[in-house]
């Protein structure tokens, strides 16, 4: 990846527009493509991409090398299927998707043969959508996850990489598809099901006069986008509802301890947790 690529991101909301001005504000040729033709000219007229659109056109789209979806998934695919002739001959395609193996496999049998798809997950985000919360500081020192099948050739994976560290992620990581929805279905998808379900379970206006920092912080993320995320946790159903049920296990085991007076697993519990939090501290 050479400052020469020219890259496009589809898709200019909040992930979308704050890769646009991080890869344009270090010196790339950036291209955007929206449903709304205000978003695009808000991001040309802030200077976030070079040259932008809202009709999917061979014209367009072809004079891109590298090329990031920035859509939920079900757009993904449906937009490869009726409009993959657009892309050049050697394009390179990324995305942001939450999931994985639902889309990658579907979209690596469809894609031409010239075209090559590497799949990766920016591990940050906000809870505000759309271009005008976008905040390319976000990617700084997060995590980016690649996630290759066995399509996938050395260059695009090293591609993929480089471009995370263009975007400012502190740590890359490389892991199959599988593995992947695996671990976002306990790291993200169970822990927005808990803060949806603690907003949930109680109705009181008057909760927010008589909380902590402690119940802000595990329900921020309760703060939550109702069209996005039902499709991701539909996509990775099956890892999700197998991280639900590990929680609810323990959340049982610990329920019952404290009903039965059973103090000494109580303060085992804690003790596994504290030193499991530690690893996050460093």
């Amino acid at each position: 990846m050479n400052k020469e690529s020219k890259i496009l991101i589809v898709g200019l909301g909040m992930i979308g527009a704050s890769y646009a001005e991080k890869l344009h504000g270090s010196g790339y040729y950036v291209g955007g493509i929206s449903a709304r033709e205000s978003t695009v000219a808000k991001a040309l007229q802030e200077k976030i991409i070079d040259c932008g659109t809202i009709n999917v056109t061979k014209e367009f789209v072809g004079q891109f090398d590298i090329v990031v979806f920035a859509v939920y998934p079900k757009l993904f695919i449906n937009w490869i299927a009726q409009h993959q002739d657009c892309f050049r001959s050697g394009a390179l395609i990324t995305d942001v998707t939450g999931v994985k193996c639902s889309i990658v496999y579907s979209i690596q049998k469809m894609l031409r043969s010239d075209v090559e798809f590497i799949a990766a997950h920016p591990m940050a985000g906000r809870e505000r959508s759309g271009i005008d919360n976008r905040c390319s500081k976000v990617f700084e020192g997060a995590n980016y996850i690649v996630t290759p099948t066995e399509k996938n050739s050395q260059e695009a994976i090293d591609t993929a990489c480089e471009l995370g560290r263009i975007l400012g992620f502190g740590r890359i990581s490389v892991i199959s598809p599988e593995e992947h929805d695996e671990m976002i279905a306990f790291l993200s998808q169970l822990t927005h099901c808990i803060a949806v379900s603690l907003m949930c379970c109680k109705d009181s206006a008057h909760l927010v006069d008589y909380t902590g920092d402690s119940f802000r912080d595990l329900t921020r993320i309760a703060n939550i986008n109702e069209n996005m995320w039902p499709e991701l946790f539909a996509l990775n159903k099956t890892q999700l509802l197998n991280q639900m049920n590990l929680f609810e296990k323990e959340f049982v085991r610990l329920k019952e301890a404290i009903a039965t007076d059973d103090i000494e697993t109580v303060k085992q519990m804690m003790i596994t947790s504290t030193e499991r939090r530690k690893l996050f501290n460093k």
